[in-house]
């Protein structure tokens, strides 16, 4: 027979009511009460029924991650990294994760749908930001807690954690401008990405600066994906007049345009100098 909340109490000689208020950290519960119940739980291995506290206290004590598309997730080693980030302090905390996504528009408001109506999170956390993003504008018109990685341009309250991308893509082309380049292209993540824009905004923030005037041909757009370095370099490089540097927007995407170099006979710096983002 399983171990129930009275037979803690009994145990421990505090009412159920106590032991409840211990379980959801209530701040009126003394250290050496909560101790001493803890410790009962411990012994008699009982664990909280956690739909039955969640219909009490309307909360789940988890939070949602909404990720980015599956190959983006598994190919690019960013968003491991902030999911490390995500679950080291959530853990602390003593919350729970679940993570959703979805291919298209549709599904991703449908998977958001499922979290939100069903109450199965407290809150989400957005992977990455874009324009006129579905999702965000379902959880606003909801009221439902979210914070956004990456920056928002469509609505001016909404949280988020984000670095300048405008300034990190006005460093990286500065820096190969100070070492002598005047042809300097840029290979792009989604232009639908704030990220992505922003990046390459700092890059024309920086030629223009510099009086330098970029080249059409020398910008190529994709996913964040080696691929699309790959395929960046086939048409880069088949160009008469081609850049001698490249700002690639992200580093999985430069592990592709150095494949695709080295396919092709070239070398860097020797050939093409290439500079990239997130320290991968």
């Amino acid at each position: 027979m399983s171990v129930t909340i009275i037979d803690v109490a009994k145990r421990a000689g505090v009412s159920p009511s106590t032991v409840s208020r211990v379980i959801s950290n209530h701040p009126r519960i003394s250290q050496s009460t909560s101790d001493k119940v803890k410790a009962v739980m411990e012994e008699l291995d009982y664990h909280p029924n956690v739909l039955a506290k969640s219909l009490v206290s309307k909360t789940t004590s988890t939070i949602g991650i909404y990720l980015p598309k599956p190959e983006e997730l598994f190919l690019n080693l960013f968003f491991p990294e902030v999911i490390r980030g995500i679950v080291a302090q959530s853990t602390r905390a003593g919350y729970d994760l679940m993570m959703t996504t979805g291919a298209g528009e549709w599904e991703e408001v449908e998977a958001i749908t499922r979290l939100v109506k069903g109450r199965r999170v407290d809150g989400v956390i957005l992977m990455h930001s874009r324009k006129n993003d579905p999702v965000i504008s379902f959880l606003r018109d909801n009221e439902f807690p979210f914070v956004l990685i990456g920056r928002n341009e469509d609505f001016d309250d909404v949280l988020s954690v984000d670095n300048n991308n405008i300034q990190a893509g006005y460093d990286a082309t500065r820096h190969l401008i100070n070492q002598g380049h005047t042809r300097i292209g840029f290979v792009s993540g989604p232009q639908n990405l704030i990220v992505s824009k922003d990046r390459l905004q700092g890059y024309m923030n920086a030629m223009q600066e510099a009086g330098l005037k970029p080249n059409p041909d020398w910008f190529v757009e994709g996913d964040f994906l080696q691929e699309s370095g790959y395929r960046a370099m086939s048409l880069i490089m088949s160009i008469t007049t081609r850049p001698t540097a490249l700002v690639v927007t992200d580093d999985i995407i430069a592990f592709g345009v150095l494949r695709g170099l080295n396919e092709l006979g070239y070398t860097v710096p020797k050939d093409l100098s290439l500079i990239g983002f997130n320290n991968i």
